[in-house]
């Protein structure tokens, strides 16, 4: 069972502390609410060996319920305070699994907005990709994500003397290239000295997904955006991407 929400009074919106089940597994996260009833729902997933805690869910959290959007963060399985051996747990499949329960969990739980927008951050977003077919967000947004698993073995042989089993494991092997062509409102977000997964995956989301949809290469900006200026701009173009989600629905007559 989850735990009761908890609201604290510190950050951007009201913070509510949250438990929830993937396959078994406790996962925690935080909500930030903000001060408006029925807001839609931002939710983020992290890359591969961080956290929700990470300072780019913190800002967009921030940002979000400023414009009056909701925004959750969460720890993956196997990662920060929640449950799991990183090693044994780590695979797209089951991180796909914790994005569509966090969604199905808040919805069930709080009175939210039927608006979705999702953001994921390297692995984070290709867990987005994987699991839009199941969520169908409005609205996306992927920073520095990989379409296949290969680039990302490529990229720890490039940069570590002994990769780590995880990278060879069959369970963590992807290829997203065709699940993309179903993906529609996305902001593909990467910065071209990007030495761990290439820029070219970029161009690879934005040829197959559908409309609308718009691409962002930061000039300078390292796969992490470790500099504050382009820190800032993923945070404007996100947030701006998101804007849509605060409108209210159309009235047909």
């Amino acid at each position: 069972m989850p735990t009761s929400p908890q609201p604290a009074n510190a950050g951007p919106g009201n913070e509510t502390e949250l438990t929830f089940r993937s396959d078994g597994l406790r996962l925690q996260g935080t909500l930030h609410l903000p001060d408006q009833p029925r807001p839609h729902l931002v939710v983020g997933s992290h890359g591969l060996y961080s956290s929700g805690a990470s300072p780019k869910q913190y800002e967009l959290a921030r940002g979000c319920c400023r414009m009056g959007l909701a925004y959750f963060r969460f720890d993956h399985r196997g990662c920060g305070r929640s449950e799991g051996r990183f090693a044994e747990v780590t695979t797209l499949a089951g991180r796909r699994n914790d994005l569509v329960d966090a969604v199905t969990f808040l919805r069930k739980t709080f009175d939210l907005g039927t608006g979705l927008g999702l953001f994921g951050s390297s692995l984070g977003g290709a867990t987005c990709l994987a699991a839009a077919g199941a969520l169908t967000p409005q609205r996306l947004v992927t920073l520095a994500a990989p379409v296949d698993s290969r680039s990302i073995l490529a990229a720890a042989k490039a940069h570590e003397p002994v990769v780590e089993p995880l990278f060879y494991k069959d369970a963590f092997q992807f290829d997203l290239v065709e699940a993309i062509g179903s993906v529609t409102g996305i902001l593909v977000i990467h910065g071209d000295r990007d030495d761990v997964i290439p820029p070219a995956h970029a161009d690879k989301i934005l040829e197959r997904a559908g409309e609308p949809k718009q691409q962002l290469i930061i000039a300078g900006g390292d796969h992490r955006l470790s500099q504050a200026v382009h820190q800032q701009q993923f945070v404007e173009a996100t947030l701006a991407w998101f804007r849509p989600l605060t409108q209210p629905a159309p009235t047909h007559r």
